[in-house]
């Protein structure tokens, strides 16, 4: 994947109106090329932060071995990391407002490691190959008003419950592969138009089933990788079948690795006025 080593005034622009809407192609890890040597572009939003930088399997989780440079005023680091590689271990080593040290998840991580560890995971989305150009292209084709006016049936599942292996108490999930093959079967067989899949951005607690999310663009782990995901959703769309993501913003975990006080601040969680904080900006 190609991505250009700034931050540039255009994204922070964007991103503080909050209409910066392919911010995921900038936040998060990038495997690159930086002149001439093979890496990775790894950024982050911590506006109250004091230092950033990403520690991980490529630099034995050294926490100054490679500082993030602050990009403009609005609180975004980057840095590129030679060497870095694709399968590894990482998360952000955060001096906090407050001169705390906190080790946080990537926001934007496409892939987390399994519980009970917390860290991200370097991973390549760009690659996997699709072949629901008819599902697509049928539905760039429908007006709203066709959407509007066409039948409509949902079958909700939760991935983790609706069919385990027999005899496995714990590690018994259905694979996102496995699932392409027998949920899909069914829901064809039953008649329904669309799947709503719950719970399928990572989070720490088995019981919660999907509803204390620590990285909204990562596919929980428990069921496979990334790509696993994507061969979900086409196998549905080659069948026609439509899929509906359940959207988490409650909830809100306080796992030290997670979004809770990300930077010392209530970054990403609701602030308190009253209390002098501003949702956007942390603690003022």
């Amino acid at each position: 994947m190609g991505v250009s080593m700034k931050f540039t005034d255009l994204d922070q622009y964007l991103f503080g109106q909050g209409t910066n809407y392919e911010v995921y192609k900038k936040l998060g890890a990038h495997p690159t090329t930086y002149r001439r040597k093979k890496g990775v572009y790894f950024a982050v939003w911590a506006p109250n932060a004091q230092s950033v930088s990403v520690i991980g399997e490529f630099n034995d989780w050294e926490e100054e071995a490679n500082p993030m440079e602050k990009v403009g005023p609005i609180g975004v680091y980057e840095v590129f990391v030679p060497g870095a590689k694709i399968g590894q271990l990482y998360k952000f080593f955060i001096v906090g407002a407050h001169g705390e040290k906190l080790y946080k998840a990537d926001p934007y991580a496409n892939a987390a490691e399994m519980r009970p560890g917390t860290a991200s995971i370097i991973t390549d989305i760009d690659h996997f190959k699709w072949t629901d150009e008819q599902w697509m292209k049928n539905r760039s084709a429908k007006s709203p008003k066709d959407v509007e006016q066409s039948p409509m049936t949902i079958y909700e599942v939760h991935p983790g419950s609706w069919m385990r292996h027999p005899g496995c108490e714990d590690e018994g999930f259905y694979t996102y592969r496995e699932l392409a093959k027998t949920l899909v079967a069914y829901v064809k067989k039953m008649g329904y138009t669309h799947i709503e899949l719950m719970g399928i951005s990572e989070y720490p607690y088995d019981g919660s089933w999907g509803y204390q999310v620590t990285g909204y663009y990562a596919p929980t782990s428990r069921y496979g990788k990334p790509e696993d995901f994507a061969y979900l959703v086409d196998q549905c769309h080659k069948n026609n079948i439509g899929v509906i993501l359940d959207w988490v913003p409650a909830h809100f975990p306080k796992d030290s690795h997670g979004l809770a006080d990300f930077d010392g601040t209530p970054t990403y969680e609701y602030a308190d006025p009253r209390k002098g904080e501003h949702p956007e900006w942390g603690t003022k």
